[in-house]
């Protein structure tokens, strides 16, 4: 598997005014479940729906009602513990967070604190520059989502649209495993990974399907090695929490400005708070919500109105048997079955439509030429036209036509491009198309003979360079390729030039 040999990152070293200094970051990612209905009603989570319009009874606060587990939202999150391999708890239960907010009309979120649903898990994140770190998960727990409070409809009015307010979140806990920002954003992109390949959230950062909070804290070199030795957080510095970060890019800005902040502070002799932070992403800069001093005004304690939640093993059994090939082992095998580098494989696999389209284009063909086709040729062409592979204009058979023809020597590589065009923005059957329009490639050695022929006749000085070096043979190549429209094979012509120059 990948994550047998790895190296691990560098920390993210940030020169202070005074001392060096390294970061350490914790996320907590609020994953919405991918299900028809509610936690704890019957209520549609469908998004974009009237305001209002998606609301039950309960969501609603109505006195008298209970709430009734989704048994999906429960699979989800199981599902999602297996593919962190993660521990599944039999036995986990709900507790209520009180607090009062105009969007959560219950005055409380049901939520799991104490006893949640899954256990120790974790990610293997991999790094652009080859490196790699597996991040401890701590905790999923199941809780409700809160309403959405509208504040720019009105000068003088807010508006509370309650359609959110009871849909399912999986809150993934992190240990303070991750060393710098873009460590960061890669773990939050290979959670969504995991997530969209499970089925068990689609991962949409944009619609707030999925969030975070990131704890930042900063703390002197060699300190994080104690931690790590002894799990002991007074090694670390204190943490801050930056609310709600819903772009990866915002992410890492964030993390940097509030690094230096902290820094700032220590280094002027003063003490870092502990507290949540708003992102500005307008100013750049973080700034302070409330104090985490009142977090016990939460007041959890166990729900009422939900008996504890039991589940077994064999269901677990079967979910888990169940489970689709994920991102790591789907890598793993596009390496080993296609022979492709380890950064192509992971282009491939960054979603399940980009794997699901490659492995249909490369069934029964050279694995190699049909990825340089998917990665540099389409999906280069649908970045460039703002598409994705879902509104692929080009089928897998028709590109895999494409790469047919170039195999078996029916047209050349530029014939190919010039052919991929056509398809891409025409449509058809890339064997009509060759066809009607006379694209095959010439593997006549007569007709490529006299061409030779006639550019050495009229070229007869090119021809006593090469034959002083060899290399200048490429000009005679390129001049026949030209002279026949690009249509002749050119490991034929290559073949008869050296013939007739004699080298």
């Amino acid at each position: 598997m990948l994550d047998q040999i790895f190296q691990t990152p560098k920390p993210k070293i940030i020169t202070g005014a005074k001392y060096d200094w390294e970061l350490v970051i914790g996320l907590e990612v609020h994953a919405q479940v991918s299900s028809k209905a509610k936690l704890f009603s019957g209520a549609s989570t469908a998004f974009g729906a009237e305001p209002n319009s998606n609301v039950a009874f309960i969501d609603a606060g109505m006195p008298g009602m209970l709430p009734v587990i989704n048994e999906e939202c429960v699979a989800q999150a199981v599902r999602t513990g297996l593919g962190l391999k993660a521990h599944i708890n039999l036995s986990s239960a709900f507790d209520r967070k009180n607090y009062f907010y105009p969007d959560l009309p219950q005055g409380y979120q049901i939520s799991q604190l104490y006893h949640p649903i899954v256990g120790e898990g974790e990610v293997f994140v991999e790094m652009e520059d080859g490196t790699a770190r597996l991040v401890r998960i701590e905790r999923i727990h199941l809780e409700q989502d809160a309403g959405k409070s509208v504040h720019d409809m009105d000068p003088n009015n807010s508006f509370v649209d309650l359609n959110r307010t009871g849909v399912a979140l999986m809150e993934i806990v992190s240990r303070p495993d991750i060393r710098g920002p873009e460590e960061a954003a890669a773990y939050v992109f290979k959670l969504r990974q995991i997530m969209q390949y499970l089925g068990t959230c689609d991962g949409n950062m944009q619609n707030g399907n999925l969030r975070a909070d990131v704890n930042v804290s900063v703390c002197r070199p060699g300190a994080y090695e104690n931690y790590q030795n002894t799990q002991d957080f007074k090694y670390l510095g204190t943490r801050c929490e930056i609310k709600n970060m819903n772009s990866m890019r915002f992410m890492q800005s964030a993390i940097e400005f509030e690094a230096r902040r902290q820094i700032s502070i220590l280094e002027d002799g003063g003490t870092v708070n502990q507290e949540t932070r708003l992102y500005d992403a307008v100013k750049n800069e973080t700034r302070s919500m409330r104090s985490k001093e009142e977090a016990h005004d939460y007041r959890y304690f166990p729900c009422p109105d939900l008996l504890p939640l039991e589940i077994e093993q064999d269901w677990i059994d079967e979910l888990a048997a169940k489970l689709p090939e994920l991102p790591d082992a789907k890598k793993s095998r596009f390496m080993s079955d296609f022979d492709l580098s380890s950064y192509d494989a992971s282009v491939l696999t960054a979603g399940t439509e980009n794997a699901d389209y490659f492995e249909k284009v490369a069934k029964k063909r050279d694995g190699k030429l049909a990825a340089n086709w998917v990665i540099n040729e389409l999906f280069g062409r649908m970045k460039k036209d703002g598409k994705s592979i879902i509104n692929c204009p080009v089928s897998p058979d028709q590109l895999g036509s494409i790469i047919d023809l170039i195999s078996t020597g029916d047209i050349s590589g530029k014939i190919a491009k010039e052919l991929f065009e056509i398809i891409y923005t025409e449509g058809g059957d890339p064997i009509v198309v060759v066809e009607k329009r006379g694209m095959k490639q010439v593997t006549d050695s007569s007709a490529i003979e006299k061409t030779v022929a006639q550019i050495i006749t009229d070229n007869p000085t090119q021809v006593e360079k090469a034959k002083q070096n060899p290399k200048l043979a490429g000009w005679f190549v390129g001049q026949v390729m030209k002279a026949m429209d690009g249509k002749a094979n050119p490991q034929v012509v290559n073949k008869i030039v050296a013939g007739k120059l004699k080298l």
